[in-house]
């Protein structure tokens, strides 16, 4: 894989990204590993790799939607007096015949 840094000072010209724990991670990771092959453990690890990468992705998303609501100006604007309106859904839900209307609502919001 990657090319790992043998200097621990934290001034490793190697690369930018090292930051002077990664002898530890590396140790950590072979504890968790114990007698497991690398070839089971590498589905462990690129599980991992993927959820941090979905993670990081979401709340960058999260972040730009959160700005683009409130901006006037953008096409995913939501007026502030529409933003939360579980009372009138669960009405229109209970009109509709749907049971629990309010409850159902309540356990999305919550």
């Amino acid at each position: 894989m990657g090319k790992r840094s043998s200097r621990s000072d934290g001034s490793g010209s190697s690369s930018g990204a090292t930051v002077g724990y990664e002898s530890e991670l590396w140790q950590m990771a072979d504890a968790l590993r114990g007698s497991m092959d690398a070839a089971e453990y590498k589905h462990v690890v690129l599980g991992l790799i993927f959820l941090k990468f979905i993670s990081d992705a979401f709340e960058e998303r999260h972040e730009r939607l959160k700005v683009a609501v409130d901006d006037p100006k953008n096409e995913y604007y939501v007026a502030p007096s529409t933003r939360n309106r579980s009372e009138s859904i669960a009405r229109l839900l209970e009109e509709l015949g749907v049971k629990d209307a309010e409850k159902l609502i309540a356990g999305v919001e919550g």
